[in-house]
C-alpha cells in the first residue's frame, strides 16, 4: 500500500476543502456535548425532607416532627426520617408543646412513609423527585449515570467493526439518528428502569458517533489540519455543546421537556450528509480506488490545485475481502502491548475526567453556573494542547498533565475546610489537567494504529475507558463517607498511569501508518530488537516491503 500523505501532498496543508469539511464535521460534536452530561441536572438531588400529611398537627409539632441532624458541620433537618407520626399526632392532640412539655429527641423515629417534600427552588422536576431516588434508593442515581457509560462500552465495541466494514460516514449519520431517537424515547420513560435502559442506547449511539466522526476527520485531513481537528476542533466543539447545556437546562427546569428539546437538536445535521465526504483512506483499504480518487479530485478542485493523472495505483488498495477485527490486535506482540498500555491510560483518564464533571452538582453555589464554569475550564486546555501538540512529543505532554491532574487532587485532602476556594481552585486545575490528557490521548492513540485497525483500536481503547467512566459515579459516591476519598482515588490512579505512558512509542512528526506492517515500526517496551521497514525496488517487479533487525544505523540494503 502506498503512502496516502505523499500521494495527496499536492492538495496542500490548508485550503477551502479542508476548512469547509473541518467546520461541518466539527458541528457534529456539539450534539455530544448536549447529550453527554445532562444527567448532572436530570439526576440532581434537591433539598428534601419527609412529607408530612395533613393530620391536624399544631404549628409547633409541624415544625418539630422532622428531627435535626449534623451535616458538614451544620445542623439541618433530616432528609430520611421523622418522628413517629401516630405518637406526634397524639401529643399534639393532648396540647403538649415540643421543647417545653416533651423532649422530641426522646421520641422514636420512622422512615418517610408518606414520601418526601422537595424544594422547587432549582428544579421543577427531575428523575429524583419523580421516582423518589433518595435515602434507601439514592444508589439508583449513580447507577443511572453508570448506564450511560455502559452504553459507551457497548457502542465502542460495535462501532469500530461497523465503521471499518461499512464506512466512517454511514456510521456517523446512523449514530446521529440513533442518538436523537434514544434521547426522545428516554423523555417518555414511565419508570426508573426504562430511563436506565434508554440511557444505554443514548450512550451507545453517542460514543459511536464521537469515535466514528473523530476517525473520519483524522483520516480526511492533512497533517496540519489533523492536529487542529483532534484538539481545537473536535474537543472545542464538544465543549461548546457542554457550555450551552447548563443554559438550556436553566431555561427548561422540567426534565422531560429538556430531553425532548435536546433530542431535536440532532435533526439539523441531516443536510450534512451531502457535504461531508467518506474517508479516502478507508475506501483505499476496501479496494475502492476510483471512489477515493473522485473525492480527492473534488478536494483538488475546491482547493484550486491540479491533480495528477493517476493519484492512487491499483496496487495500493487492499483486497476488500480482507477484514480486520480485534483478533488481529492480539496476533502481534507489539500491538498487544501498545494496546494494553493504551487501555490503562484511557481508564485512568476517564475516571478523573468524568468524576470531576459529575461532581459539579456537589459543589457549593448555583449548579448551572458550576457546570458552565467546569465546561469553560476546558477551553484553555484545548487551546494550549493545540499549540503544544504541534511541536512537543506526545509522551512528555501526556505524562506531564497526568501528573498535574493527579497531583493537585492529592493535595486537596490537606486543604482545611476554611479554605474552600483554594480546594475549588485545585479541583478546577485538576479538571484542566485531565482535559489536556483527554485531548492528547485521543490523537496519540489515533496516530499509533494503522488505518486498517484504527477504528478497531480506538473502539477497544474507548471500551476499556468505559470501565473507568462506569465506576466514576461510584468514586464520587465515596464522598458520602469521606469527602476527600474520591480525590485520593482519582489522584493515585492518574499518577500510576503516567508511569505506564513512558513505555509507549513516540509519534511526533510520523506519518499515519496504513497497514499492520507499517505499525511494526513503532517500538515500545514489549519488543525485542528494533525492526525497520525498507522498500526495495526491483526492475519489472512491484515494490516489496521487508523488515530487518536494525543492527546499526546503516539503512542501505544490497540487492
Amino acid at each position: 500500500m502506498g503512502d496516502y500523505d505523499e500521494d495527496t501532498a499536492f492538495l496542500g496543508q490548508n485550503g477551502p476543502y479542508f476548512w469547509n469539511t473541518f467546520f461541518l464535521l466539527n458541528t457534529v460534536f456539539v450534539s455530544t456535548g448536549f447529550n453527554g452530561l445532562y444527567i448532572v441536572f436530570v439526576g440532581a438531588t434537591p433539598k428534601h425532607r419527609c412529607l408530612i400529611p395533613d393530620v391536624n398537627l399544631t404549628e409547633e409539632w409541624t415544625k418539630a416532627i422532622v428531627p435535626l441532624t449534623t451535616a458538614d458541620g451544620e445542623e439541618v433537618q433530616s432528609q430520611c426520617s421523622r418522628y413517629r407520626l401516630d405518637v406526634v399526632r397524639n401529643l399534639s392532640a393532648r396540647g403538649l408543646v415540643p421543647g417545653r412539655d416533651v423532649n422530641p429527641t426522646d421520641l422514636e423515629q420512622e422512615r418517610c412513609l408518606d414520601g418526601w417534600h422537595y424544594s422547587k427552588d432549582i428544579y421543577r422536576s427531575n428523575i429524583v423527585t419523580e421516582w423518589d431516588l433518595v435515602c434507601d434508593d439514592k444508589w439508583k442515581v449513580p447507577f443511572a449515570s453508570s448506564t450511560l457509560f455502559v452504553g459507551y462500552l457497548f457502542g465502542s465495541l460495535i462501532s469500530g467493526h461497523l465503521s471499518d466494514r461499512y464506512g466512517r460516514k454511514k456510521v456517523v449519520f446512523i449514530s446521529l439518528a440513533a442518538q436523537c431517537l434514544s434521547v426522545l424515547l428516554q423523555s417518555f420513560s414511565h419508570s426508573w428502569r426504562m430511563f436506565c435502559i434508554m440511557f444505554l442506547f443514548v450512550g451507545a449511539s453517542q460514543i459511536s458517533l464521537y469515535i466514528s466522526a473523530f476517525v473520519l476527520g483524522t483520516e480526511v485531513f492533512s497533517k496540519t489540519m489533523r492536529v487542529l481537528f483532534t484538539t481545537l476542533g473536535a474537543f472545542l466543539f464538544y465543549c461548546i455543546g457542554y457550555m450551552t447545556l447548563p443554559w438550556i437546562a436553566y431555561g427548561i427546569r422540567e426534565w422531560r421537556t429538556l430531553l425532548a428539546v435536546l433530542s431535536m437538536t440532532s435533526v439539523v445535521y441531516v443536510p450534512l450528509w451531502w457535504f461531508i465526504p467518506e474517508s479516502p483512506r478507508w475506501l483505499i483499504t476496501q479496494g475502492r480506488i476510483d471512489e477515493a480518487e473522485a473525492i480527492v479530485r473534488e478536494a483538488a478542485r475546491k482547493n484550486k490545485v491540479e491533480a495528477p493523472a493517476v493519484i492512487f495505483k491499483e496496487s495500493e488498495g487492499i483486497s476488500p475481502s480482507r477484514t480486520y477485527s480485534m483478533l488481529d490486535v492480539l496476533k502481534s506482540k507489539n500491538i498487544r502491548c501498545i494496546t494494553l498500555m493504551c487501555l490503562v491510560l484511557w481508564m485512568a483518564i476517564n475516571i478523573g475526567y468524568f468524576g470531576l464533571s459529575l461532581n459539579t452538582a456537589n459543589l457549593s453555589g448555583d449548579p448551572f453556573m458550576n457546570c458552565f464554569l467546569s465546561a469553560t475550564s476546558e477551553v484553555p486546555a484545548y487551546i494550549v494542547s493545540t499549540c503544544l501538540l504541534r511541536r512537543c512529543p506526545r509522551k512528555a505532554l501526556l505524562s506531564s498533565f497526568l501528573v498535574i491532574g493527579g497531583g493537585v487532587l492529592l493535595l486537596i485532602q490537606f486543604i482545611p475546610n476554611t479554605l474552600q476556594y483554594v480546594a475549588l481552585a485545585l479541583e478546577m486545575t485538576g479538571k484542566f489537567g485531565f482535559t489536556m490528557a483527554f485531548s492528547i490521548v485521543y490523537i496519540y492513540t489515533a496516530e499509533l494504529y494503522p488505518t486498517v485497525l484504527r477504528n478497531v483500536g480506538m473502539g477497544m481503547c474507548s471500551s476499556a475507558a468505559r470501565i473507568g467512566s462506569i465506576t466514576a459515579p461510584y468514586v464520587i459516591y465515596l464522598g458520602t463517607y469521606n469527602k476527600v476519598l474520591p480525590y485520593i482515588v482519582m489522584g493515585s490512579l492518574t499518577i500510576a498511569s503516567s508511569v505506564v505512558n513512558f513505555f509507549l512509542p513516540e509519534t511526533l512528526n510520523r506519518d499515519l501508518p496504513e497497514t499492520m506492517e507499517q505499525m511494526q515500526e513503532y517500538q515500545g517496551l514489549c519488543n525485542g530488537p528494533k525492526k525497520r521497514n525498507y522498500v526495495v525496488k526491483d526492475e519489472g517487479r512491484r515494490n516489496r516491503l521487508i523488515q530487518c533487525e536494525a543492527k546499526s544505523d546503516v539503512h542501505t540494503l544490497p540487492l
